[in-house]
């Protein structure tokens, strides 16, 4: 309910259940074929308080080799530390190639992996905001754990979040592409610095996660509301059961 109000609001007999993360008991991520590179959570141990920009799309979300390269130059340009999951193998045939001299530049004050443990870097005290593609998986880990999020939706229902971020939450800042259909250099880099300098955004994502976390929980309206969804199916069973036994 405090995450989507408006919607149960057009919806009253809509029971709110959630929020439900895709992670296991252990902060694992579960439904992805990648290997989690544990390493970025010594990594960030050794960055400040707060400081760290965790860089993640998804699964599914492919930039193309001008962007990947804009983007890489951009997170340069901030001056500030960076955690980027670059997935192998995602622009087309081939790897994404990186600027020239790019690793040498950045040195220990990035740090690119393959895949991350997203549950635990995102409850990491040392990050302070993410740049993501506004998956509600993704947007529910933000939440879950009172990050700001920089939005990069890439299709179906992420601009949708992205709004719930922006407009409704107030959790977070967009990144708006040019007329050529890219988030420049400059984008990336304002944004940064503007959400990074907000501190009602902080707030608000801080308030955010303690309201949604409260919900789940024991005796809570959504331990309450799972438990009249489970006796409804029973209830439903049960006379399905009954009806069969007349037949």
């Amino acid at each position: 309910m405090e995450l989507e109000h408006g919607a149960f609001t057009l919806f009253p007999k809509m029971l709110p259940i959630g929020p439900l993360l895709a992670t296991n008991k252990s902060t694992r991520q579960v439904g992805h074929l990648w290997k989690e590179d544990s390493t970025c959570l010594t990594w960030l141990d050794q960055q400040p308080v707060c400081s760290v920009i965790y860089v993640a799309f998804g699964s599914i979300t492919i930039l193309n080799q001008i962007q990947f390269e804009v983007l890489a130059l951009a997170l340069e340009d901030t001056k500030r530390p960076f955690l980027w999951v670059v997935r192998p193998g995602t622009s087309g045939s081939m790897d994404y190639v990186y600027p020239s001299g790019y690793m040498e530049r950045i040195g220990t004050r990035g740090k690119v992996v393959s895949w991350a443990p997203q549950q635990k870097v995102l409850n990491h005290p040392s990050v302070a905001c993410f740049m993501s593609h506004c998956g509600w998986n993704s947007t529910m880990e933000g939440v879950s754990n009172g990050v700001p999020f920089l939005c990069w939706p890439y299709f179906a229902d992420q601009f949708f979040n992205k709004t719930y971020i922006c407009d409704i939450w107030k959790t977070g800042v967009g990144l708006n592409k040019d007329g050529t259909g890219i988030v420049t250099r400059e984008e990336i880099k304002s944004k940064v610095e503007q959400l990074l300098r907000n501190n009602l955004i902080k707030e608000n994502a801080s308030n955010l996660k303690e309201n949604v976390m409260d919900c789940v929980q024991e005796g809570h309206s959504f331990n309450k509301n799972l438990n009249k969804f489970l006796d409804w199916v029973k209830e439903v069973n049960d006379h399905a059961r009954v009806n069969e036994s007349c037949k």
